[in-house]
């Protein structure tokens, strides 16, 4: 797994450095937000012909075995259209986008959630596009000037192993995985996977600095073990390795459907709590690129009700637009209370959610 500490640190330390001379481009030839801000930022027209051929290159930090059927079923739809897919982590593929941004490579980013495409987005890195369905995507997973677009929800819950974990000890709260009680039998993913950076960030923008580094060095205390992604934290509750995981909540239906004995909880819903945390996945075109229609029409694609019923059926994850069916056993979110914040903002705050998990020193 190519997701590592030096990624996002480099990212986060580029963005700060070029952010900081306004006006100007990095020796990359990456726009300063100054730049970003003086140039008109108008959407491109969705209407694209249906008869669309040439190459369409994808850049996807969702793994290929998740992305590869939505694929198929686009080429299906469009194949006089060569696709090729370019799959790794979100700050790998962040940072391959940002060398090449003087000569683009890819057409279309999708990232597996919105700390990474926000950061992007500042960075000038995207073409604005507004697709056809555009106008049925809530208006908080729709980027500023049309930069991205949601795709698919997920929910931030606590996987639980049936045979470790006894129903009345369950626990109801992100809080309470700081409880000596859980020492040393929670198992979450670490600092550099993008799904806890928006976390971390969306709890910063909750509770503020001071209360987030209290949950936070309480997860170190409690002997917490970070692994690098969430699929090492089911397999490891899966297997009994660990009682707890804190995991989007659509790993906990993969394990679940490999036969483990595994429980999900929705966490913060009791009175005084803070409300299930959320994220989103998204698209975007890259500014400059090669095969522009053949992106505009995949963009479409992904938001349409076809291919968002594939993210439903495929991976257990929550459409954005109305009237997909969710499949069997996943819960509706409209059943849950939400965190009160527009996680999207959130997530913006990059250079202050990096700086605190240095400062913690969270693996």
């Amino acid at each position: 797994m190519f997701f590592n500490r030096v990624f996002n640190l480099s990212f986060a330390v580029l963005l700060m450095l070029t952010a900081c001379v306004p006006g100007t481009s990095n020796k990359l030839g990456v726009s300063t937000l100054s730049d970003i801000e003086n140039t008109a930022m108008e959407p491109v027209n969705s209407s694209t012909p249906i008869t669309i051929s040439g190459k369409l290159v994808i850049y996807s930090g969702r793994s290929e075995p998740l992305i590869q059927p939505v694929l198929d079923a686009f080429k299906t739809k469009h194949p006089d259209i060569e696709v090729l897919l370019k799959a790794g982590s979100n700050s790998e593929l962040a940072n391959a986008l940002i060398e090449e941004q003087v000569n683009p490579q890819a057409d279309v980013f999708i990232t597996t959630e919105l700390f990474t495409v926000q950061a992007l987005a500042q960075k000038g890195v995207f073409q604005p596009f507004r697709p056809t369905a555009a106008e049925q995507i809530p208006a908080d997973f729709i980027g500023p000037n049309n930069t991205w677009i949601g795709l698919t929800q997920r929910a931030r819950v606590i996987m639980y192993n049936t045979d470790l974990v006894k129903p009345e000890d369950l626990p109801t709260s992100v809080f309470d995985l700081t409880d000596p009680k859980w020492k040393g039998q929670v198992a979450a993913a670490g600092s550099t996977n993008g799904s806890m950076q928006a976390q971390i960030a969306a709890m910063r923008q909750l509770l503020g600095d001071e209360d987030t580094e209290s949950w936070l060095q309480g997860l170190l205390d409690n002997d917490v073990t970070f692994f690098g992604g969430h699929t090492d934290v089911r397999k490891a509750v899966g297997t009994g390795e660990f009682a707890l995981g804190l995991v989007n909540h659509y790993y906990f239906h993969l394990q679940q459907a490999e036969g483990s004995k595994v429980g999900m909880i929705f966490p913060d819903q009791g009175p005084g709590q803070i409300g299930l945390i959320t994220n989103a996945t998204a698209a975007a075109i890259i500014k400059g690129a090669a095969n522009m229609a053949a992106a505009q029409v995949f963009v479409d694609f992904l938001v349409s009700s076809e291919g968002q019923q594939l993210f439903a059926d495929l991976n257990y994850e929550y459409p954005l637009i109305p009237g997909v069916i969710l499949r069997e056993s996943v819960q509706p979110l409209d059943q849950y209370r939400l965190v009160d914040i527009n996680v999207s903002q959130a997530t913006l705050e990059t250079d202050a959610t990096f700086a605190l998990i240095e400062k913690i020193g969270m693996p």
